[in-house]
């Protein structure tokens, strides 16, 4: 299966962030992708009001967004934030295309390094799978992969490959942090991870003055033994790559860490 994924940067208007989304999904059709993935916050980015601009998942936002994966022809993964009932939003992924309909709300929500984000924001509690072209596919969002039951849960319902849009925060050591825990993520799942985050708002820029997880880009595929297979820099791109779920197979044989589980498996 050809994928893309595609390292943005957003801003706070959901129009306008449309239109780079539009975009890049074209880009990505061009190439032959079957799946484009974009980060957490496609929708607006952090450091923005986001009641104000949280839609349900039949409003405009996401209705474009369905008319956007229809165009190009292929599927259409992000980040939007969709009304809770308390007054708070949730951290929404919307999963849509041809033959493909499926929303995950972020379970784990990143409350560290000096930032909330349960203030504003509600946790889900449903893990989400969906199937492309027979390909099980997960779906996990940013401070996520800090928890590595939630992709072994995506293993277990048959996914092959998880995918995790984030808008990552900055700071000292938090790059090597990124790097580790997707390739731990991916080994101990045995998975491929598409690892999707905004760029660096400060590779195109004046780093932007907020204190809110904006990005440093260093989007990934990562391979299900943990090896990087492609990496962007820090800067805006498009990453267009193929994956072999057979790997997954041949990876399970060698290193059976799922079948080898004694905690946590009801065994």
């Amino acid at each position: 299966m050809r994928i893309a994924l595609s390292q943005i940067t957003t801003g706070p208007k959901p129009e306008h962030n449309l239109a780079l989304l539009r975009e890049q999904a074209g880009r990505a059709a061009e190439a032959g992708a079957r799946l484009v993935v974009f980060p957490e916050a496609a929708m607006a980015c952090f450091g923005t009001s986001l009641a104000p601009l949280a839609e349900p998942l039949d409003g405009p936002w996401a209705t474009e967004l369905r008319q956007i994966a229809k165009d190009a022809g292929l599927v259409v993964v992000a980040g939007m934030f969709t009304p809770a009932p308390d007054g708070r939003v949730t951290n929404t992924l919307l999963a849509t295309g041809p033959g493909v309909e499926a929303a995950y709300d972020k379970i784990h929500l990143y409350d560290a390094f000096g930032f909330a984000e349960s203030d504003t924001v509600a946790p889900g509690s449903q893990v989400v799978t969906f199937d492309l072209d027979g390909v099980g596919i997960g779906l996990a969002t940013c401070y996520d992969v800090r928890f590595p039951e939630l992709f072994r849960a995506h293993a277990d319902a048959g996914a092959v490959l998880s995918l995790l849009p984030a808008s990552w925060g900055a700071g000292p050591g938090k790059r090597e942090q990124w790097e580790l825990l997707t390739r731990a993520r991916a080994l101990d799942a045995t998975v491929w991870l598409a690892a999707v985050g905004q760029a660096d708002p400060a590779a195109a820029g004046p780093a932007p003055a907020t204190s809110a997880p904006t990005g440093i880009g260093h989007s990934a595929l990562i391979g299900p033994d943990g090896t990087v297979r492609e990496r962007l820099d820090a800067a805006p791109g498009l990453l267009v790559a193929d994956i072999d779920t057979d790997e997954v197979t041949a990876v399970r044989r060698k290193v059976s860490v799922l079948a080898n589980r004694r905690l946590g498996t009801g065994a």
